[in-house]
């Protein structure tokens, strides 16, 4: 009947939802054991549903050897121990969306653990078998075969050939854990098409692609020549034929998908929003944007602009488990994101990082689109400096100790300031250290506080959700209109009634014609003016 029928916000609920990112290992640690898992989650749903987020989206949470923090996946279908198992993550899924909050989940197309049976049986099988057509194995070159199939360099640095004991290389973009996998291959293209079907079977009502341009190879596995098109394994043509399959199975369903689509190009990444491909992906120009008021807003007009023409919500999204958190970043001299630039002991200014991460947080969530919010992000956490003998990224091994890595950002959270470990779960130290001041972050103070972090993203979250001009550019009224500003101040009106201001000069400035401050980041100047580094939402 046609009143049980979904309404229109409900089905498109994905183009103006506030998404939480679970990074399942650090979140909360629900056995004691030092390792976050899905007990925790569901202990920390009440949490969530304070915060006002419309759904989570879980790092991967499968069966995993964890040399790249489970993106190494052994086993789609199997729950990793340390996590929890199978059961749990359909009961998680079910208790969520009874309070209101979907699930999201993970998906890496691009390769799969080396203890994956797969790749253990193509190890079996030797040379020239079936099983290693699912992968890429290649003969060396040079006389002895001793040098890599082709020159290319993996995510993670160096080359990304391993060779066997039985003279065989075999492909690997970022880990020598992570074997890439054949997409020719029709198996593969079925596999992932039924993992997709045995996860929305169980609820879940979206998936994160990861790496989702690099899957497609050239099947010559040609050498990279600068400025040949098209790329041998980077937004490949080949890749859309495999989407449109993909998004037909989550239209069976009524899931979404969002894109890990680093590209450069505007028109190219576009193409991956189509009407019948990927329902949105993430706008990481936003993200590595630095804080300037002239490259945020170009920034701003060239991602509404690329999503408009394929009728695509943006996303917004300040850090994630992959990249300096926003409040340290914004706290040094350079203020955009590179993972090149990463170097141990960059001088940072927490407090002038906090003031802009304020600001950046009423700015991001006041934009049409989907927002994206990394756990910890709401408490302010800095990135962490991890002592050298603990840190487990890859990406630090791989460039022989110079890189930092990511586990900085993936610190367990701090929930209970007088609890061991910051509450984390237990007294067994957590799998990552945590600093000497984690527990002034941790939760409890903070929702205590009117002024913390916490309960800036809670108020801005509800009001992004209640108040007039909010949510996607197509909901009536809803387009962004930039308001005439002095230069280093961005100002926009979404609808008529909401205004929304950054101030980004070193003087205060005065708050356009508004009638109440729904909210601002940090306390006024003299005479209610905006102070540098600090945003509000106006009411007209």
């Amino acid at each position: 009947m046609a009143a049980n029928r979904p309404s229109e916000a409900t089905v498109n609920w994905w183009r103006d939802a506030a998404i939480y990112q679970i990074y399942v290992r650090s979140f909360a640690d629900g056995d004691g054991d030092g390792t976050g898992d899905l007990a925790g989650v569901r202990a920390k749903l009440p949490y969530l549903v304070e915060l006002g987020v419309d759904a989570l989206w879980f790092t991967p949470w499968y069966l995993s050897p964890l040399a790249d923090g489970g993106y190494d996946v052994a086993d789609y279908r199997t729950i990793d121990p340390a996590f929890g198992t199978l059961a749990e993550a359909e009961k998680l899924i079910a208790e969520a969306r009874e309070l209101g909050i979907r699930t999201i989940i993970d998906i890496v197309p691009n390769h799969v653990s080396d203890q994956h049976v797969w790749f253990r049986a193509a190890l079996a099988a030797g040379p020239g078998s079936p099983e290693r057509e699912l992968f890429h194995f290649r003969p060396g070159r040079g006389a002895n075969g001793e040098i890599p199939p082709n020159d290319w360099v993996s995510e993670f640095g160096g080359t990304p050939w391993t060779r066997l004991d039985d003279g065989e290389w075999y492909l690997h973009l970022f880990a020598t854990q992570q074997p890439d996998l054949n997409w020719a291959h029709p198996a593969v293209r079925q596999e992932h098409e039924d993992v997709l079907r045995f996860w929305f079977e169980r609820g879940v009502e979206g998936v994160r692609i990861d790496s989702a341009a690099l899957p497609a190879k050239d099947p010559a596995l040609p050498d990279f020549v600068a400025g040949r098109d098209p790329h041998p394994y980077i937004d490949r043509d080949e890749l859309h034929d495999i989407y449109r399959s993909w998004r037909a199975i989550a239209d069976e369903y009524g899931a979404i998908f969002v894109g890990e689509v680093w590209l450069p190009d505007a028109e190219r990444f576009a193409r991956y929003l189509r009407p019948d491909e990927l329902h949105t992906a993430f706008n990481f120009n936003f993200l590595a944007c630095p804080w300037d008021a002239g490259r945020l807003r170009s920034a701003i007009d060239d991602t509404l602009a690329e999503h408009a023409a394929v009728g695509a919500p943006a996303t917004w999204v300040l850090c994630n488990h992959d990249v300096t958190r926003t409040v340290t970043r914004y706290g040094r001299e350079d203020t955009g994101f590179d993972f090149a630039a990463k170097t141990f002991g960059t001088p940072t200014d927490l407090a002038l990082g906090t003031r802009r991460a304020r600001a950046a947080a009423l700015l991001s969530l006041a934009l049409p689109g989907a927002a994206y919010l990394y756990q910890g992000e709401e408490l302010g956490l800095p990135e962490a400096e991890i002592p050298r003998g603990r840190i487990q990224d890859p990406m630090h091994f791989r460039s022989g100790g110079t890189d930092p890595g990511r586990d900085g950002c993936r610190v367990p959270l701090p929930w209970s300031a007088q609890a061991p470990y910051a509450g984390f779960g237990s007294t067994v130290e957590p799998w990552l250290p945590q600093p000497a001041d984690w527990s002034t972050y941790a939760a409890d103070l903070q929702r205590a506080d009117p002024d913390s972090m916490l309960s800036l993203y809670r108020a801005a979250l509800r009001l992004r959700r209640t108040a007039p001009g909010f949510g996607s550019s197509e909901t009536p009224g809803g387009q962004l209109v930039w308001l005439p500003t002095e230069p280093g101040v961005l100002a926009f009106t979404r609808g008529e009634r909401l205004i929304c201001i950054v101030n980004l000069t070193e003087e205060p400035v005065e708050l356009p014609s508004h009638t109440e401050v729904l909210l601002i980041s940090g306390p006024p100047a003299d005479g209610g003016r905006l102070p540098q580094d600090t945003a509000a939402w106006l009411r007209v």
